[in-house]
């Protein structure tokens, strides 16, 4: 709300012409969670990079890689192992604060599902099955996840 009723009216009169042109609801509510989850993602992956023992930057210096090789090669891998269960559990609740969007009438799932129930005086059936797209998605993102998370794990892979 701050993006799109706060800094939208700061911005200069072309800018907000032109955002209110291409769906700036949209824009604003893609920033907004954006910048909100991000704080999350990096926090995520921050924690997984500190799981990392130090005398693996160490061994990757002695072998004879840069800071940047050996966080690339090394430390990132591992951190990111380390960090998906919660990257795949922010994933999901990025999904579902989606929905917040609504609040300043940008277009998504739950914006939707209720002018369906405008038009249709269903409201039962309509918010059920909206409930169960946003289940499924959820549901989906989870697989995924953990699929991700079975290949990445070097204790699960199967070898050949």
């Amino acid at each position: 709300m701050l993006w799109y009723f706060g800094i939208f009216t700061l911005l200069p009169d072309w800018l907000t012409y032109w955002l209110a042109s291409h769906n700036a609801e949209a824009i604003f509510a893609i920033i907004g969670l954006g910048l909100c989850q991000a704080a999350y993602f990096s926090e995520d992956l921050r924690s997984g990079l500190r799981s990392v023992s130090p005398g693996q930057m160490e061994a990757a210096r002695a072998l004879g890689h840069g800071y940047l090789s050996a966080m690339r090669f090394v430390l990132m891998p591992q951190g990111v192992r380390n960090a998906l269960p919660p990257l795949i559990n922010h994933s999901v609740s990025l999904f579902k604060n989606s929905s917040l969007g609504v609040v300043i009438g940008a277009s998504e799932l739950t914006h939707a599902v209720k002018e369906i129930e405008n038009l249709s005086f269903r409201t039962f059936e309509i918010y059920l099955i909206g409930t169960v797209l946003y289940l499924f998605f959820s549901l989906l993102i989870m697989a995924g996840g953990a699929y991700v998370s079975m290949r990445a794990d070097p204790a699960t892979r199967v070898r050949a």
